[in-house]
């Protein structure tokens, strides 16, 4: 009787034992859960806002540039200005390029559903790519042909169309400066440099911006010495340079552009920190290949294949891994979509894959 008793409050005693566990994991579970879920949300609220002061950036220069468009081409065509209407074919491309750029703002945001189970942060970068085309073929090739023509037939103006000329060009060189120093406050306030630069459609901005100030003062420049020499190829010469630098800024913009669409890796920093996460784990015996991709402005996928310690039953296994999932996405915000496979192929047969050799196809 007395062992029986024994027995029966040592079974209450494990049974207590035993909820109690399982209260304290759930409790974890709840609070790991809820601290995942309010992170989520103060991330997506900062990039919420960020979008939104992106916004107003890129519709003060589509309202600067629309107008200047206009004064420019009717400037031009009074003047009879080459350069002057480069210069409104540059304004022109850059009005096109900051609707596709409120396009990739709007667009990019929408939740994932299930044709694009990742979502649709690249649509940044599609718009993006968009944009350079655009100053490319409107800008360029438009300047190009503007500087050709006026070497090839020659341009008489008279003082007049000088003087409205180069209004044109001062105030527009004060819009274009005005909206230039508003999107360098939003690249300050998002951390400066390279960082602050991360926003496609707010690299486009800036880019566009900066090029239509010294695009302006060429412009100008081109209109004074043909004023003063009378020789028309000052201002061809101004209207091919702007030709160039627009052909430039579009090659630039449209090889980030593509990098990001056909799948770049994340910063290195980032993988750096998911490597050293991996590697610190007791359980992962090495880690076979690591995989990033960005998948948006502020997302990205990992994709890891870690060997585990051997005797680890499947449950451990389980639950090891979704612990390793959670540390991630604690460390590294940006990883919004998490795949670890646990394998025993062995380290030379991952080492030799394309990803891990640094191989590339193209060009």
């Amino acid at each position: 009787m007395t062992g029986t008793s024994s027995e029966r409050r040592t079974a209450r005693t494990a049974e207590r034992t035993a909820e109690q566990t399982a209260e304290q994991n759930t409790e974890t579970n709840t609070g790991r859960a809820a601290e995942e879920k309010a992170r989520g949300r103060g991330d997506r609220a900062t990039s919420s806002n960020a979008d939104r002061r992106t916004r107003v950036t890129v519709l003060v220069a589509l309202a600067a540039n629309l107008v200047i468009a206009v004064a420019k081409a009717v400037g031009g065509l009074f003047a009879g200005s080459p350069a002057l209407l480069s210069e409104a074919a540059h304004s022109v491309a850059d009005s096109l390029n900051e609707v596709f750029l409120l396009a990739a703002l709007r667009r990019s945001r929408r939740p994932a559903d299930a044709r694009h189970p990742f979502g649709y942060g690249k649509e940044r970068f599609f718009w993006s790519l968009l944009a350079a085309v655009g100053i490319f073929v409107m800008g360029g090739c438009f300047s190009f042909f503007q500087g050709v023509e006026a070497l090839r037939s020659g341009v008489d103006e008279k003082l007049s169309g000088y003087v409205v000329g180069l209004v044109v060009l001062g105030v527009a060189f004060l819009a274009e400066g005005a909206s230039l120093l508003r999107a360098l406050h939003q690249v300050r306030k998002q951390g400066g440099g390279l960082a602050g630069l991360r926003d496609p459609a707010l690299r486009t901005v800036v880019a566009e911006d900066g090029t239509a100030v010294l695009g302006v003062t060429l412009a100008a420049i081109g209109m004074v010495l043909h004023m003063v020499t009378g020789q028309v190829v000052w201002e061809a010469s101004a209207s091919l340079a702007i030709g160039a630098l627009l052909v430039y800024v579009a090659y630039r913009l449209g090889r980030e552009a593509r990098d990001q669409l056909i799948g770049e890796a994340a910063d290195p920093e980032t993988g750096a920190r998911i490597r050293a996460l991996l590697d610190a784990q007791p359980e992962i015996d090495s880690v076979e290949a690591l995989f990033t991709m960005k998948m948006g402005l502020d997302t990205a996928l990992v994709a890891a294949r870690v060997d585990l310690m051997p005797g680890l039953d499947s449950e451990r296994v389980e639950e090891i891994a979704v612990r390793i999932k959670r540390s991630i996405a604690a460390t590294v915000h940006e990883a919004d979509q998490i795949f670890l496979d646990v394998t025993d192929r062995g380290a030379r047969e991952a080492a030799e894959s394309p990803a891990a050799t640094g191989e590339r196809g193209g060009a």
